[in-house]
């Protein structure tokens, strides 16, 4: 009686089994037909994946990638003809490919009953892949029009694992032409625009080491070091991009800053005076050894010695006229609180005089940053102090009601 039953069992297996490669058979034929029914052929292809019996056979997962291909170059012809597809279906039959690919190449490599690799399908894989790659750029730069980044990112990322497949090595896919260096470039720029910030820095890292937009790379990568606060990182970049870009005074400027903010005054000092031996006639040097004393050594007489010189070389800088002019009247408010706290009179007179004086050293470099820039709320404030200071009535009642407007 046992033997009966098991001999049923045996009989109900290969049924099962049977069907199962039927619905491979069979889904794969509907993909093929001259009128296909892709939904159809993916029912049938889905319970082929999930059976125990079928789900590790090479040629299931063959099928199923088979079927997503057969939709997307339905709906490619179309675009070749001049006919508009639909384009997401397109793209998402061509999304699909992929993933079944990758796991039908492996299956197939698998040795047989008898020890034997013979692959049956990665000739046709290798081929679909390297026919359709251009498609995942494409599809990156659609959804990236539409202003879906996700979508955008898992094509631009679909399109650069392929080039980077063990088994595409020797394909046209894996060299490293143009396309895949802007499909680097614009997979970290729609990671930043997902506000991503780890996507971001991977996929700029990833873009880093190709000439494409080089420049722009490095001052992403350095934001988004800034955005996860990874100072380190930060500054790790930031010297990597002053080798790469001596003559950008980005990197150097948020070096410099880094090193204020971190309290390495010296460190920046040292920087810039081998910056300035090279290029003695950048005024962007000399504002920034200014800042340096200014705001970091509160050394306000190296300060006004460096701001003098950027004025020099520049003058009409507003940023350098109103930092020399600042360097004067921060100096005057000092001598003028100091002179409040005096109560001898002959003291208080001679301290106050000195901090006239000051203010009118910075009076003309204010004046001159209004004249270059008269929206600068910044600037009439500092106008306004000084007139106030003097007395220039006349002057304050005018900066007043222009601040009041």
């Amino acid at each position: 009686m046992k033997q009966v039953v098991m001999t049923i069992g045996f009989c109900l297996m290969a049924i099962t089994v049977f069907a199962q490669k039927k619905a491979v058979t069979e889904a794969e034929r509907i993909a093929k037909d001259s009128k296909p029914d892709f939904n159809e052929a993916r029912t049938l292809i889905k319970g082929a994946l999930e059976n125990p019996e079928t789900k590790d056979d090479a040629k299931t997962w063959y099928v199923a990638g088979q079927i997503e291909d057969a939709q997307f170059s339905s709906e490619s012809t179309k675009q070749i003809l001049g006919q508009q597809p639909n384009e997401p279906v397109m793209y998402e039959a061509l999304a699909n490919i992929l993933p079944f690919f990758k796991k039908a190449y492996e299956l197939d490599q698998l040795p047989n009953e008898k020890g034997k690799v013979k692959p049956k399908y990665a000739k046709h894989i290798k081929g679909t892949l390297n026919a359709n790659h251009i498609y995942y750029l494409n599809g990156g730069a659609y959804y990236f029009d539409q202003k879906d980044y996700k979508k955008s990112c898992d094509f631009f990322d679909q399109y650069i694992e392929i080039a980077n497949l063990a088994f595409m090595k020797d394909e046209k896919v894996a060299q490293r032409d143009s396309n895949y260096m802007i499909v680097q470039f614009y997979s970290a720029i729609a990671a930043m625009q997902l506000d991503d910030v780890e996507l971001a820095i991977k996929n700029l890292n990833r873009a880093k080491d190709t000439d494409y937009r080089r420049y722009d790379v490095y001052q992403s990568l350095c934001y988004e070091y800034e955005q996860a606060k990874d100072t380190v990182n930060i500054e790790k970049t930031l010297e990597e991009g002053m080798t790469l870009f001596p003559d950008s005074s980005y990197f150097l400027n948020s070096l410099i800053n880094l090193y204020i903010y971190t309290g390495r005054n010296d460190q920046a000092l040292q920087l810039l005076s081998t910056a300035i031996s090279k290029n003695a006639n950048s005024t962007q040097l000399y504002y920034a050894k200014g800042s340096v004393y200014e705001t970091g050594l509160k050394d306000y007489a190296q300060a006004e010695e460096a701001y003098k010189k950027a004025v020099e070389l520049d003058p009409n800088s507003a940023a350098n006229n109103f930092s020399m002019g600042r360097i004067y009247y921060n100096q005057g408010v000092s001598t003028l609180d100091k002179a409040n706290s005096i109560s001898d009179a002959t003291q208080y007179k001679q301290e106050k005089a000195k901090a006239e004086e000051l203010f009118r050293k910075a009076l003309p470099f204010f004046e001159k940053a209004r004249e270059l820039k008269p929206d600068e709320k910044e600037f009439l404030i500092g106008l306004r102090g000084i007139y106030y200071n003097l007395n220039m009535n006349e002057k304050f009642d005018e900066i007043e009601a222009e601040m009041n407007k």
